[in-house]
């Protein structure tokens, strides 16, 4: 299998393994799922981590209020009264104004961690050390843990505006959000090999040869965005070894440079007439003017 080492800009990603018979359009397609789903578990783990300090979002029309404001315009947040956590709650209030402040018992703040953590784990750049390849179904099997931890905490199910119940049905609106900048449109999105962008219509052995048993860095880009720049000819620990290399080759001319030093043919020991000047009394003689 071939495997693609994605990255967006100049920042791993993930692996991905294909086929040198596989098409472009087909891998396009199914690495902007997976980046995508990426982002996706990245929000939805932020998202859940809040709800276990804080509680379920308020309604928009009270998001962002002060509490003398909610009792002047007599808000009521219906959605914080049917939605109680398991094991019950104490109040933790959001300083952002968020949330309702009902902050979930500690046992099932415990098992938001601990999933929050696995699924995270899941689709970790990590994983790109331990050379594991990522699919589409390892990115649904941290969002389906991730669903399982808010059916345990929530049985009943969360309100409609939150924002974790939005993603998980995909129902998510991130207009405006300094998320929408980052989600790919699979239509528009483009990969890059060895400074040439791989067309649609093509195959993946078009790029990269016939040999299934390969390896490359391929870029993520969207359409409009121009070609990526150029991988560096050395990687960071090579540039930090060959700066060393460097560093130690300068001290070491120093050092002979030093060992060359001829100064030493000013000192009486090196005078090859000192014994002749010692006999004639000619020896530590000094001259000064009258």
């Amino acid at each position: 299998m071939v495997k693609l080492h994605v990255k967006r800009k100049d920042e791993s990603q993930f692996l991905y393994d294909t086929s040198v018979t596989s098409t472009v359009d087909d891998v396009i397609i199914d690495v902007t799922a997976i980046y995508n789903g990426r982002l996706k578990v990245t929000r939805v783990c932020s998202e859940l981590e809040e709800l276990a300090q804080h509680g379920t979002l308020l309604p928009p029309n009270m998001a962002g209020l002060a509490d003398e404001q909610v009792c002047e315009l007599r808000l009521v947040d219906e959605w914080g009264e049917k939605c109680v956590p398991s094991g019950g709650w104490t109040f933790h209030k959001d300083p952002l104004g968020r949330r309702n402040g009902r902050q979930p018992g500690e046992k099932m703040r415990d098992v938001v961690d601990k999933t929050v953590a696995e699924a995270r784990a899941i689709v970790s750049k990590k994983q790109i050390q331990a050379d594991v390849c990522l699919t589409q179904r390892a990115v649904q099997s941290a969002l389906d843990i991730l669903r399982g931890a808010v059916m345990i905490m929530y049985p009943m199910g969360l309100p409609p505006h939150e924002t974790i119940r939005l993603e998980l049905e995909n129902s998510e609106d991130l207009t405006g959000t300094q998320a929408s900048l980052e989600v790919l449109d699979a239509a528009l999105a483009q990969l890059w090999f060895s400074g040439r962008e791989l067309q649609r219509g093509k195959l993946i052995g078009d790029y990269v040869g016939r040999n299934e048993k390969t390896k490359v860095v391929v870029k993520l880009q969207s359409r409009g965005q121009g070609p990526p720049a150029r991988e560096p000819l050395l990687c960071e620990e090579e540039q930090k070894q060959l700066m060393l290399h460097a560093y130690r080759r300068q001290e070491q001319l120093k050092k002979l440079d030093q060992d060359n030093d001829d100064s030493y043919l000013d000192s009486a020991w090196a005078d090859s007439s000192s014994l002749k000047k010692s006999f004639q009394g000619l020896s530590n003689i000094s001259w000064r003017p009258k």
